[in-house]
């Protein structure tokens, strides 16, 4: 059974990114080791929208964007368009280290989101998983 999404940035600075999203996004994560950040995220969503050729997108979404676009320009992100109002809900774009754009939007719609499990709450406080040990 799938229980989740895994998005992936490929990035010629990588550890900008992660500097990115650790700092300036304040994501929660969990420190793998090797310089390696997992970032987990509270709720995710599928959407499959019409195109004429196949690509992929990421899009983060928030529950105010006038609120969520004010804190973090004063974490130091770099706004490229001004919100704009779409059928869907209200739509910017930001900077990543990269030099790539990604979406920031507020839905008119809601969700139903997935009960959270403790594996994520223990990710949203940066515990780091315990190993099992394996009997044998």
């Amino acid at each position: 059974m799938i229980k989740g999404v895994h998005a992936m940035f490929n990035s010629p600075v990588p550890e900008e990114l992660r500097a990115f999203l650790r700092d300036k996004l304040q994501l929660p994560y969990t420190d793998i080791g090797g310089g390696w950040l997992i970032f987990n995220t509270p709720e995710s969503e599928i959407g499959s929208h019409p195109s004429d050729r196949p690509y992929h997108s990421l899009s983060f979404y928030c529950d105010d964007i006038q609120k969520t676009v004010s804190e973090l320009k004063s974490r130091g992100v770099e706004f490229t368009s001004a919100v704009s109002e779409e059928e869907w809900g209200s739509v910017t774009k930001f900077k990543i280290p990269g030099g790539e754009e990604v979406e920031l939007y507020e839905a008119k719609y809601k969700t139903n989101p997935p009960k959270r499990s403790v594996k994520i709450q223990a990710a949203r406080r940066n515990v780091k998983p315990k190993k099992r040990s394996r009997k044998r």
